[in-house]
């Protein structure tokens, strides 16, 4: 519900503050006053495109901000909730400001938005009905929502589409596994090839650092054999070799210790020198009887070593590298394996969801055509009431089609659904959204909304131009249809006539005036006395005569029993 609203340099609008009761509110005037100016800064308030030509002369910005009550409303709430966005005691304020650079700014309480999020929230509070910009009815998803409320099939349309939702994320997930299986079976072969190939290898974990060893040994077998010939012969007791030597040596030594026996120690350094030397050489020349020169084994290093840098290369950095993948190949073989008997109990889980989703569908399809018609037939009713006796509204629910023309389902059925209309006699239905005069558009929303008004969940309903070609009985079914509609929803009317605004729980004065050399417009709440006044202009354009004073003051109190303090 919209509690008030400030305008500031809008149009001839200077600055003026309007607070909205519940019920009915009608707001009159002389025409030309403004009441369009305030239309204008209501759709700024609710996200339609605003033009810097409506920013007051002289000034550099315009400002439209409103209290707007949304308790009550799921929609809303989970709006707010979603953005991050805290109402406080139940309501927020809107406000946009709209700058003469083009530029502006919009903030839901404090928090700035873009003007796709306030159209958005704002859908779900207003309808303003007499231009087609904010009309929530013009849109086909809250059609088919409006006939799910009215038919009380919100439920099954709700499970329908987690049912669909489910279905549609297993459909996406098989597709996935179906253009993947090529590949999938390409990978399965190469992982089944480097299983074979490094199996067949029957590596070990350190056999690299020992044939490499072998190898280089064998590669180098003269120069190890000539080395090891020279050692020996300069270490053993050849003529010249080291340990004959040393054995002179400790002959010497043994008699300098039998004159000095302090040398002793010495003495035994050498001999055991003597000793390690001498098991040194036993143990290089047992070496050099064993090496044996096998032009066949250095071959099969060399290509065994060639294996080994081979699956190393493809596989891992080491021996322990490739081998461990292996292991994981192993592993990803042992889950592809059961990838096509995932595939088809995937299948059939996708068959099992579609027939309940489908039998679901059909089932909601019934309903809904048992409450499109009800609906038809009421809304029919009302339109004739409010002086549209020829015209033919259905609620037309169509087979839903794929874009290659077969019958689909959608994520709320397989119902295509429109409200359409022939506003006169031999005129083919149209969409609400083709009708082209606001004042024949805004008697249909009202006929539907009069129908509708205690399931439908926006608050808040505009009407602007709703008396436009109407008059006599006409003109009093709309008011007594907006007045029963006010018994539910908060209810706006700018209006020419004296039959609608009689009706109003509240009456608001448009007046247009001039002070300083300057033109205004400005609103007035008016009771009592100054609403018999407002009223009596409003039959015969005398707010002063008696006539028309009694004439305004029988209306009064023929339909609204409070007059008096009206």
């Amino acid at each position: 519900m919209l509690e008030e609203l400030t305008v500031q340099n809008f149009a001839l609008i200077d600055r003026l503050t309007i607070r909205f009761g519940a019920g009915f509110s009608a707001l009159t005037g002389e025409t030309g006053a403004g009441k369009s100016i305030l239309i204008g800064a209501l759709s700024m308030l609710l996200g339609a495109k605003s033009e810097v030509d409506s920013i007051r002369t002289g000034a550099e910005e315009a400002v439209v901000a409103g209290v707007v009550r949304v308790d009550g409303n799921g929609e809303a709430a989970a709006w707010l909730d979603a953005h991050g966005i805290a109402a406080e005691d139940d309501a927020v304020i809107i406000r946009r400001v709209l700058k003469r650079n083009g530029r502006g700014s919009l903030f839901i309480q404090s928090t700035p938005v873009t003007r796709a999020d306030l159209e958005e929230l704002t859908s779900h509070l207003f309808d303003l009905h007499g231009q087609h910009e904010h009309q929530s009815l013009l849109s086909s998803e809250i059609q088919r929502m409006l006939l799910d409320r009215y038919g009380a099939t919100e439920g099954m349309a709700a499970k329908l589409f987690e049912d669909f939702q489910e279905l549609s994320t297993l459909k996406k997930r098989y597709e996935k596994m179906v253009a993947s299986e090529r590949s999938q079976l390409r990978e399965m072969d190469m992982l089944q090839f480097a299983v074979k190939e490094i199996e067949e290898a029957r590596l070990e974990a350190g056999e690299e650092e020992e044939i490499e060893q072998e190898r280089r040994i064998l590669s180098q077998h003269e120069k190890l054999f000539t080395l090891l010939e020279s050692f020996y012969e300069s270490a053993a007791e050849g003529k010249s070799g080291a340990l004959s030597l040393l054995r002179e040596a400790r002959s010497a030594m043994d008699g300098i210790v039998a004159i000095n026996p302090e040398l002793s120690s010495q003495a035994k350094r050498l001999e055991d020198a003597f000793f390690e030397i001498e098991d040194v050489a036993e143990e290089v020349r047992r070496y050099q009887l064993s090496v044996k020169f096998s032009p066949e084994r250095l071959e099969e290093c060399e290509s065994r070593l060639a294996l080994i840098h081979r699956l190393e290369k493809k596989y891992g950095e080491s021996v322990e590298a490739v081998v461990r993948y292996a292991q994981e190949s192993r592993q990803q073989l042992e889950g592809m394996e059961t990838w096509q008997d995932d595939k088809e109990k995937l299948l059939k889980q996708i068959a099992e969801i579609e027939k309940r989703v489908l039998q679901a569908a059909q089932e909601l399809s019934g309903r809904r055509k048992e409450a499109a018609a009800r609906l038809t037939a009421m809304v029919q009713e009302r339109l004739r009431a409010l002086g549209m006796p020829k015209a033919i509204f259905t609620v037309e629910m169509k087979r839903r089609l794929s874009d290659d023309g077969k019958p689909t389902c959608g994520p709320y059925g397989i119902d295509q659904i429109e409200l359409v209309i022939s506003a006169n006699a031999g005129e083919p239905p149209k969409s609400l959204r083709a009708i082209a005069s606001g004042g024949e558009l805004s008697r249909i929303m009202l006929a539907i909304k009069s129908v509708i008004a205690e399931k439908d969940h926006i608050g808040t309903l505009i009407f602007d131009e709703i008396d436009t070609g109407i008059g006599g009985e006409v003109a009093l079914a709309v008011g007594e249809q907006l007045h029963l509609l006010s018994v539910h929803k908060q209810v706006l009317c700018i209006t020419h006539l004296a039959t609608i605004a009689v009706r109003a729980d509240n009456q608001l004065q448009v007046k247009k005036y001039v002070r300083d050399e300057r033109t205004y417009t400005g609103v007035e709440l008016v009771r009592g006395a100054e609403r018999v006044k407002e009223i009596a202009r409003m039959l015969a354009g005398d707010s002063v005569g008696e006539t028309s004073l009694a004439h305004a003051q029988e209306m009064l109190r023929k339909y609204r029993s409070e007059a008096g303090s009206n």
